[in-house]
């Protein structure tokens, strides 16, 4: 797994795709991140598990 990680995911508001480039040392975070095309406030949830070199990425509302 490398230190950097591109994930081209789609915006919770309005289903367009982005890139959100992800700091994979940093242990599992939680942030904000403002969308690319609508700028509307994104909740994102990065998960790594280190045991299986894997991380998992789950983008929601700011509200929800």
């Amino acid at each position: 797994m490398q230190a950097i990680e591109e994930a081209n995911l789609a915006c919770p508001y309005c289903g367009e795709p982005i890139a959100l480039l992800l700091d994979l040392t940093g242990g599992s975070q939680d942030y904000i991140e403002d969308c690319q095309v609508c700028c509307q406030p994104i909740q994102v949830n990065l998960s790594i598990d280190p045991e299986q070199d894997d991380y998992q990425v789950d983008l929601r509302r700011e509200q929800d």
